[in-house]
């Protein structure tokens, strides 16, 4: 139904959009996440206004740029959504929920076999301006006087001197655990709140209006979820631990906190994302349908 040379760039604008929004977000996040306790920041609003203090507003796009090459992951993400969800109604799956559920967890696993090198790297960043706090320079990379290509080729040469290859997909495992459950819970809590948004709101109302809502509140829910388990993929990832090695050690020292930590910055990202990616996407695809297709679409 997609005119794909019209698809593909503006999925590609729309998702880069997002992320340059949304950065800081993510990058208050891992801070949060991987630091003891609460030894540098203690919330999501005291990481913001220590980082804007000591780093400048400069400081909350650390990385950004190893980050951006997730646009490239974000289109085969959508492709692979599509094309699932396309398989599935040729076998004639009609349950919507269903659909999403199983072309969220596909789309996951394509999307994070080719992001989480760069998502490696870019959380190394992200903590290189934590001047102090455990595991703020597990590498002890230099700064000073060295451009920001020269600190990602010491990032990228340190990870693989310590572990070679497969130190570029440390936490991939930990990383489809997080992120195929999460992926597809939020297609499917998506087209569960649409059917039941739909049901609830006049006829008169946009149905984008609809779509924008449903993201939101399956944002939150994937995120209540698995919150949990991005913890982990971030310990897992920046402190070279094994999985249960990283279990154990939360537990002991976050003990009920491994549910709550850093999910008000998530959630807030989620939720706003979700809603921007949602608009984006459900746009780029109403501009991308062919002619013959159009008066299927509801707008």
């Amino acid at each position: 139904m997609l005119d794909k040379s019209k698809f593909f760039p503006l999925s590609m604008a729309s998702s880069f959009t997002v992320r340059c929004g949304l950065y800081p977000l993510s990058l208050v996040r891992t801070r949060l996440q991987v630091q003891y306790r609460n030894d540098v920041y203690k919330g999501t609003w005291d990481a913001f206004g220590k980082i804007i203090r000591t780093e400048g507003y400069r400081g909350l796009y650390r990385g950004f740029w190893v980050s951006a090459f997730q646009v490239v992951s974000g289109v085969c993400y959508v492709s692979t959504y599509e094309g699932v969800r396309h398989l599935l109604d040729r076998s004639n799956v009609t349950n919507s929920a269903l659909k999403g559920f199983v072309g969220g967890g596909c789309a996951s696993v394509v999307g994070q076999t080719i992001i989480v090198p760069f998502d490696v790297i870019s959380q190394h960043l992200m903590l290189l301006g934590q001047s102090r706090g455990r595991g703020s320079n597990p590498f002890n990379i230099k700064q000073e006087g060295r451009s920001k290509a020269q600190i990602v080729s010491d990032i990228a040469r340190a990870i693989y001197v310590t572990d070679g290859l497969r130190g570029f997909y440390r936490g991939y495992v930990v990383s489809l655990c997080t992120y195929v459950p999460s992926s597809a819970s939020w297609w499917a809590f998506y087209q569960l709140f649409q059917d039941f948004y739909g049901m609830l709101t006049p006829v008169v109302l946009p149905h984008m209006v609809i779509q924008c809502v449903s993201a939101m509140s399956s944002g939150c829910a994937s995120c209540l979820i698995t919150n949990p388990l991005d913890l982990i993929r971030a310990r897992v990832q920046v402190q070279r631990r094994t999985i249960p090695e990283t279990v154990r050690s939360l537990w002991a020292t976050e003990g009920m906190g491994i549910f709550t930590k850093g999910l008000t910055a998530r959630m807030t990202s989620s939720v706003i994302y979700s809603m921007a990616i949602i608009f984006g996407y459900e746009t780029v695809k109403r501009w991308s349908v062919h002619e013959e297709y159009k008066s299927q679409i509801k707008w």
